[in-house]
């Protein structure tokens, strides 16, 4: 394997392990080199291709792994010079998605990155493509097909793009109906295993699969949550991004991502007990520029705070004081405990702009029990008493229903800004 930028040798070393264990992979050895620059021919040089070899030899291994991505020139000699096949880092990502893909959609969005990949790269891939089942690299597209008619995969890519852009018109019919009845997105990122997917299932109370596995996650997930403030919204489990994202990976999956892109906040779940936190956010913001997200609203949520002991929390704690986050702070929580969740839906109440929050005071009949109903449901109640047939309430809710009783409100207790409010939604409303 190769070393990466921003992370020191053992850092690397660790992702990478575990990228191999999620592709269901038993690591026979481990080799690490550092060049002033790439082999153009083999990446490694000769003489490290050579060692390889013989320890590839000695452990019966069928597979060696790079954790960089290899030139067709590259891979073709290595797979020359080594007794085994060989893949590199973009091909094992693509071989884990493959692996994880549930739905129609996410199985259509692999194969297309995956073709897309292997395209340039087929050329004298002979081992490689000599044989398909269930071992790493295998699983996807019939790759004994690939070598033999090239024009084939480009009528597939084609198809593929075609299939995929009928995805995309479902799930822009889909969102026109949910913005017909306003429901704002928060979507969840952040880097993988970094703990989304158990945060999603405890703020929703969901069964999404959650597992200690890289990128466990693929296809996307929408659950509705009730904020403290009574309003409701749609929280979004998205795909975990990596450092050196194939790119072919951020394209093929645009059209899962776009819940990130229409999203009203971002919820940057980050791994509190990581040792390379801050590269990793690093390669997560890099993802959202590629995307146009990064001027969203966004809350930085410090996950797995039960994996830190009292003195690593009070450092995270003091930390967090003392930074300035203009587009929505940071929280401690831990997933897997539930604690800081409360603070967490907190902080979304306060940074969610749609729909804003507005106190009142309301006349209500008391034989309208419907009305009465949708208050108590929809709104937080702070006071009420009773006159005569009439109930009257000090109430705070959203703009939106608020202007849909606005015959039991109080008319001289609206400000400017509330009038605004209500007046952008009741125009909303008429349309």
């Amino acid at each position: 394997m190769a070393d990466s930028p921003g992370l020191d040798a053992d850092e690397s070393l660790a992702e990478f392990r575990e990228l191999v264990r999620s592709a269901g992979g038993d690591i026979a050895a481990e080799l690490m080199q550092r060049r002033a620059r790439p082999d153009p021919a083999t990446l490694i040089g000769q003489g490290k291709v050579d060692e390889i070899a013989a320890v590839a030899t000695s452990t019966d291994a069928d597979l060696v792994l790079f954790d960089h991505d290899l030139t067709a020139t590259q891979l073709r000699n290595l797979e020359a010079a080594l007794p085994c096949r060989v893949l590199d880092r973009t091909q094992l990502i693509l071989d884990i998605f493959a692996r994880h893909a549930r739905t129609r959609e996410g199985q259509l969005q692999v194969e297309l990155a995956q073709l897309e990949y292997m395209l340039p790269r087929l050329t004298g891939r002979g081992k490689a493509m000599s044989q398909l089942g269930g071992g790493i690299g295998t699983r996807g597209p019939g790759e004994t097909q690939l070598e033999t008619d090239r024009r084939k995969i480009q009528r597939r890519i084609d198809q593929l793009k075609t299939d995929l852009e009928a995805v995309r018109r479902v799930r822009r019919q889909q969102r026109q109906r949910r913005e017909a009845v306003p429901v704002p997105t928060v979507a969840l990122v952040g880097y993988t295993n970094a703990g989304k997917s158990t945060l999603f299932n405890r703020l929703t109370g969901a069964q999404v699969l959650q597992s200690s596995r890289m990128f466990a996650t693929l296809d996307p997930k929408l659950r509705a949550i009730e904020l403290p403030s009574r309003r409701r919204v749609l929280l979004s489990d998205t795909v975990g991004f990596i450092r050196n994202l194939p790119h072919t990976l951020v394209t093929s999956f645009r059209a899962t991502l776009e819940e990130v892109e229409q999203a009203e906040i971002l919820l940057h779940v980050r791994d509190a007990s990581s040792s390379y936190g801050a590269e990793q956010k690093v390669q997560v913001e890099k993802v959202l520029g590629e995307l146009e997200a990064l001027a969203k609203p966004r809350i930085e949520v410090l996950n797995k705070i039960d994996l830190l002991d009292a003195h690593e929390r009070q450092g995270l704690a003091a930390r967090e004081q003392s930074l300035h986050h203009p587009q929505g702070g940071e929280v401690m929580v831990s997933a897997q405990t539930g604690e800081g969740t409360d603070s967490l839906l907190a902080s979304i109440d306060k940074v969610l702009y749609s729909d804003p929050m507005i106190a009142t005071e309301l006349r209500v009949p008391q034989s309208d029990g419907a009305t009465l109903a949708a208050i108590e449901a929809g709104m937080l109640v702070h006071s009420r008493r009773y006159e005569g047939n009439l109930v009257r309430l000090s109430v705070s809710g959203p703009a939106s229903l608020i202007g849909r009783l606005r015959k039991y409100r109080l008319r001289d207790e609206k400000t400017p800004m509330e009038e605004d409010a209500l007046g952008g939604h009741l125009e909303t409303g008429r349309r």
